[in-house]
C-alpha cells in the first residue's frame, strides 16, 4: 500500500510521509522548472536554426506561460474539490505529451503549440503541493517547504544551463526533450505512490467549506490580494521572465558574452538563486515568530532589487564580464518579493486555499508572459526606429524596471486588514 493510504482530512502527516509527499512533489516541480528555463539557453540555436527575432524569441518562451496562465482558475477549484494528487497526475500527463510535441516539431508554430502544452502540463506543479501543505503541514513548516520547493525549482533552472549546453553538442536539442518527457513520467510514478488522496470530510454542522460553491469571489473581494497583485504581476513575474529568457540575450547581446559563457553565467546565477531559497527556508519560520512576516521583508529588501536592476541597464555593454553577477545580485534579491505567494495562501481558511494561490499564481504567471513578449516587442520597436541593438535592449529593460519600481510603491501605499 502506498504512503497515499489513509491521511485524515484535517490533520498533519507523520514526519516520514510529510518527507516522502515533499520529495515526490519536488522531482515534478524540478522538471517543471527545467522545462520552463531551458529556453534561455537554447535562445541561440532556436534563433539560428528558426532565425527568430526578439519578438519570436519572447513569444516562444512566453507560450509556456500563456499556457500556464490559462489553467489557474479552474485548477484551483479542481484542487480544493479533487486534491492535489489526482489534479497533478492528470496534468503531468500533458506535459509529458508537450515535451514529446516539442522534440518533432519542425517549424516556428508546431514549437509555440508544444511550449504551451508543456505550460498546461506544469501547471499544477507548485500549486498542487502548496494546497496538499496547508493542509497536511502547520504554518511555520508551510513557509519552510515552498521555500525548499522553489529551491528545487532553482536547482532544476540550474540543470537547464551548463549541463544543457554540454549535452547540446552530443544530444542536440529534440532527444533533450525526449528525455524531460521520461522524467516527468517517473515523477507520475512518484507522487502516485507518495502522495495522499484527498479526504473531504462531512461535518454533521455546516461550515464555511461545506457550503463553499467553489466561487473565487471571496478571493476577488480580499484586499490583501489586490495589495499583493502589482508585485506579482511585475516584479515577481519580471524576476522569473529574466531568469528564464532575458538574462541569456543580455549578456551575449549585450555584455558580448559567448553562448558558454552566458551559460555560465546563467548557471551562476541559478546557483545564486538556489542558495537563496534554501536560506529563505531555514530563516523563515524564525522570522515569522519574531513578527517580522512579508509585507516588511517585501518592503525592507526591493530596495537593492531596484539598485541592482538600474546599474545593469545604466552601465550597460559597459558591466563586461561582472553581467552574470550584477544579475544574480538582481534575481537573489527578488527573492523577497517571492515571499508573497505563502502569505497570499495563508490570509485565506484552508478551504479556499487552492482558489487563492492558482490565482495569484495567474497573476504572476500572466506577468510572466507580459513582461517576456513585452521585452522583445519593445526591443523590435526601438530597432525599427533606429536604436542600435544594445541601446534598444537598455531601453525595454528601462520600461520594465520602471514597472517593477511604480508596483512597489503601490505595495507600499495600500494596506489591508488580513495581511499576514
Amino acid at each position: 500500500m502506498s504512503a497515499s493510504a489513509h491521511a485524515p482530512a484535517h490533520h498533519h502527516l507523520p514526519r516520514r510521509v510529510a518527507v516522502a509527499v515533499f520529495l515526490a512533489f519536488a522531482v515534478a516541480y524540478f522538471f517543471s522548472a527545467l522545462v520552463r528555463a531551458i529556453t534561455a539557453t537554447l535562445s541561440p540555436t532556436l534563433t539560428q536554426e528558426l532565425g527568430l527575432s526578439a519578438k519570436d524569441l519572447g513569444l516562444l518562451a512566453g507560450g509556456y506561460f500563456l499556457g500556464f496562465s490559462l489553467t489557474q482558475l479552474p485548477l484551483g477549484r479542481w484542487l480544493d474539490r479533487h486534491g492535489p494528487k489526482n489534479v497533478i497526475l492528470a496534468f503531468l500527463s500533458v506535459a509529458v505529451l508537450g515535451c514529446l510535441a516539442f522534440a518533432a516539431a519542425d517549424n516556428f508554430a508546431g514549437l509555440l503549440l508544444a511550449r504551451m502544452l508543456c505550460g498546461v502540463g506544469v501547471s499544477a506543479c507548485l500549486m498542487a503541493p502548496l494546497t496538499g501543505y496547508r493542509r497536511w503541514f502547520d504554518a511555520s513548516t508551510q513557509l519552510r517547504t515552498n521555500s525548499w520547493m522553489l529551491m528545487t525549482g532553482s536547482l532544476g533552472m540550474l540543470s537547464s544551463t551548463l549541463p544543457v549546453q554540454w549535452l547540446m553538442p552530443i544530444w542536440g536539442w529534440r532527444p533533450l526533450f525526449v528525455a524531460l518527457g521520461a522524467g516527468i513520467a517517473l515523477a507520475m510514478v512518484l507522487i502516485f505512490w507518495t502522495v495522499p488522496r484527498w479526504q473531504k470530510s462531512h461535518p454533521s454542522v455546516p461550515t464555511a467549506a461545506t457550503q463553499d460553491d467553489g466561487s473565487y469571489a471571496e478571493i476577488w473581494r480580499s484586499p490583501y490580494f489586490w495589495r499583493m497583485t502589482p508585485i506579482g504581476f511585475f516584479s515577481y513575474g519580471g524576476l522569473v521572465a529574466m531568469q528564464t529568457l532575458w538574462a541569456g540575450p543580455w549578456m551575449t547581446q549585450v555584455a558580448g558574452w559567448t553562448p558558454i559563457e552566458s551559460a555560465t553565467g546563467l548557471f551562476v546565477i541559478n546557483l545564486s538563486m538556489l542558495v537563496a531559497f534554501w536560506i529563505w527556508g531555514w530563516v523563515t519560520p524564525g522570522l515569522a515568530r519574531q513578527g517580522i512576516r512579508a509585507n516588511r521583508l517585501i518592503t525592507w529588501g526591493m530596495p537593492l532589487n531596484f539598485a541592482s536592476f538600474a546599474a545593469l541597464v545604466y552601465t550597460g555593454p559597459a558591466v563586461g564580464s561582472w553581467a552574470a553577477g550584477v544579475l544574480a545580485v538582481f534575481c537573489v534579491s527578488s527573492t523577497f518579493v517571492s515571499l508573497a505567494q505563502p502569505a497570499v495562501g495563508m490570509a485565506f481558511p484552508s478551504h479556499l486555499a487552492g482558489r487563492a494561490l492558482s490565482a495569484y499564481n495567474l497573476v504572476i504567471f500572466a506577468g510572466v508572459f507580459v513582461v517576456q513578449w513585452g521585452i522583445g516587442l519593445l526591443v523590435d520597436l526601438a530597432m525599427t526606429c533606429g536604436l542600435a541593438r544594445v541601446l534598444a535592449y537598455q531601453a525595454a529593460f528601462a520600461v520594465f524596471g520602471l514597472c517593477s519600481f511604480l508596483s512597489w510603491l503601490y505595495f507600499l501605499l495600500n494596506k489591508a486588514d488580513n495581511e499576514v
